[in-house]
């Protein structure tokens, strides 16, 4: 038996109302901390990051986007866009799928590595001073 794929819906609208709202309807559906960033209106630099996602879709922005704006909350009209958010080193290459909407840029480029450490070497401890070199 196959499992029928469940319809993305972001607070009982499907993907395509959330595209046909204004910025203003759809900032009525947000949480109260991104409705009221939006309320207060983009960053110019939030605003440069839009405009290129707008090029984008009509095809006449080609280069990759890349921003440092990690407080952009993601929109529906980015859905499907692949936008490199910049974590504090390097540029995150970040597929927009619609269960993002709502979310922060921020949220999905971590800025801290995870902790791999590796074996221990000469010279680590007291008792491995005197341990032989192979």
């Amino acid at each position: 038996m196959k499992m029928a794929r469940r319809e993305f819906k972001y607070r009982g609208y499907t993907l395509n109302e959330l595209l046909n709202m204004s910025l203003e309807d759809f900032a009525k559906l947000l949480p109260s901390r991104q409705r009221r960033s939006l309320k207060r209106g983009l960053s110019p630099e939030q605003k440069k990051l839009l405009r290129k996602i707008r090029l984008a879709k009509k095809g006449k922005y080609k280069k990759p986007i890349r921003t440092h704006s990690r407080d952009m909350i993601i929109l529906p009209e980015m859905v499907g866009m692949r936008i490199y958010v910049h974590n504090g080193k390097e540029f995150v290459p970040l597929e927009i799928k619609p269960e993002m909407v709502g979310h922060y840029l921020g949220e999905f480029a971590l800025t801290r590595k995870i902790v791999q450490h590796g074996s221990p070497g000469v010279g680590a401890t007291r008792s491995s001073m005197f341990v032989a070199i192979k």
